[in-house]
């Protein structure tokens, strides 16, 4: 996102950078005063030829073409500026931390959607221009095609010549009037893609006064590229027969209009025979960029993987147990499956002896880490287990891993793994029932996936761990 170029300013991003500098925020100066400082540190002012040691000294080498500008006694900083073709393109993008200590340039994304702003602005004014004339006809119409590539600050699309051929479309086939929440509109092959990502999150004890807890969260993600102004779109979410309910539902603000029953359906209440179970309707006028559709959570019958873990603490030694077992429900083709298991508050891994029933074994032996990589597939019969005896050494200088919470025997494994073209709740966007009115006929793309989220598995000899519901949170 940019504060502003060499095109115009955004007063609404100029907020943002006033909240995430904090006290090292320094505003934009007028175009005068920004000129002359630009000038200065470019070295293309006749007065400023001579050394000046705030500018010229060997620690100011620039090799980024980033500067950082005195404005006020103040410095303004990153401004992206280059000369080209005789001419500056300078702009300055959004920093979303404070400035002090001034962060470094790869962790700012910022930086280079600036510089893509301003190879598009040099790209759109040399591609096939002649003479002057054309020339100065481009620059005429940079202000409209940033407010196009560019809405608000953030860059869409830096190919100005697809703005200008887009602003042409809408102002000869599209008299009405274009909504100020959206800034362009699109010209190109339509298509409409729909991504349903699923997370699911469990704790799992092993225990009888304990109860395991688990939960899906999912997200509906689209991206509409079709032609026209105010396009409407309707997409239908569907479960099979014996899928789990959507509930919590969480819609964006485009749609414009919902059955109740989608809305009521709540994990609060008990769950029973009326749950609304779909499909789920959503009619709605897409924006521009890719934006998630609805949030949901459901309740579904049983985890994917049930885990039981044990950890038995003998002087210097553990001896750790797993068996892990795959739903026959659930799909067994992994993108990847993995578990972790950290050994927090002790020395290094110098000795393992291990068994694994599947898979291999990875040992990070400074970290105190066991990584159990399953892989793609759980064999035939769905379950797997791993047994081993760990010793470590003493504590040294260099810094453990550490936490306040997995003392002793409480400690747990992590599951992390990902199932493409899958969700837990049986979700699923039929490409038939998507529904689009507006010209040409859309390619329609639909994706689904399952993604572990906060899923442990906890020590089953550990004390009773009252505190770790909040990680459910």
């Amino acid at each position: 996102m940019l504060r502003g170029s060499s095109l115009g300013r955004f007063p609404t991003v100029e907020k943002r950078a006033k909240v995430f500098n904090g006290s090292s925020y320094v505003p934009i100066p007028e175009d005068g005063p920004f000129l002359k400082s630009l000038l200065f540190e470019l070295r293309l002012l006749d007065e400023d030829k001579d050394f000046t040691e705030s500018r010229d000294s060997c620690s100011r080498i620039n090799k980024t073409s980033i500067y950082g500008l005195p404005v006020g006694g103040e410095e303004l900083w990153p401004v992206i500026a280059f000369v080209k073709n005789g001419i500056i393109h300078a702009c300055v993008p959004l920093v979303e931390q404070t400035l002090s200590p001034r962060p470094p340039l790869i962790s700012i994304s910022a930086i280079s959607q600036g510089f893509e702003l301003l190879f598009g602005v040099q790209d759109f004014l040399y591609s096939g221009q002649k003479n002057d004339t054309e020339l100065n006809t481009k620059f005429s119409q940079l202000p409209d095609l940033l407010l196009q590539a560019c809405p608000f600050g953030t860059l869409l699309d830096a190919n100005l010549q697809n703005s200008l051929d887009s602003i042409n479309f809408a102002s000869v086939t599209h008299p009405q009037k274009q909504p100020a929440w959206k800034a362009g509109t699109y010209k190109g092959k339509p298509q409409v893609s729909i991504s349903i990502t699923e997370k699911v999150k469990s704790m799992q004890y092993d225990k009888r006064d304990i109860a395991d807890t688990w939960q899906v969260v999912g997200a509906v993600t689209c991206k509409c590229d079709l032609e026209g102004i105010m396009p409407n779109v309707t997409i239908s979410l569907s479960l099979p027969t014996n899928g789990s309910p959507l509930q919590d539902i969480l819609v964006h603000p485009c749609v414009t209009s919902l059955d109740s029953a989608i809305l009521t359906s709540s994990s609060i209440d008990a769950m029973d025979d009326s749950a609304f179970s779909g499909p789920y309707k959503f009619p709605f006028t897409p924006p521009l960029e890719s934006f998630n559709l609805c949030y949901y959570t459901s309740q579904v019958p049983v985890p994917p993987i049930l885990g039981f873990y044990q950890m038995k603490e003998e002087g210097v030694q553990l001896k750790i147990t797993v068996n892990l077992k795959l739903h026959e429900s659930v799909k067994n083709n992994f993108e990847f499956c993995e578990a972790h298991i950290p050994f927090y508050n002790r020395g290094p891994i110098t000795h393992v002896e291990y068994k694994v029933s599947f898979g291999q074994l990875e040992v990070f032996r400074e970290k105190s880490l066991l990584i159990w990589i399953i892989g793609q597939k759980f064999p035939k019969s769905m379950e797997i287990s791993l047994s081993g005896t760990i010793t470590f050494g003493a504590k040294s200088h260099v810094k453990q891993p550490f936490d306040h919470i997995c003392i002793g025997s409480t400690a747990y494994l992590k599951l992390h793994f990902r199932i493409l073209d899958y969700t837990l709740t049986g979700c699923y966007a039929d490409q038939h029932s998507v529904q689009v009115f507006a010209s040409g006929k859309p390619k329609i793309s639909t994706y689904r996936k399952l993604i572990s989220s906060e899923y442990y598995i906890w020590n089953s000899k550990a004390p009773a761990p009252v505190t770790y519901g909040s990680l459910l949170l």
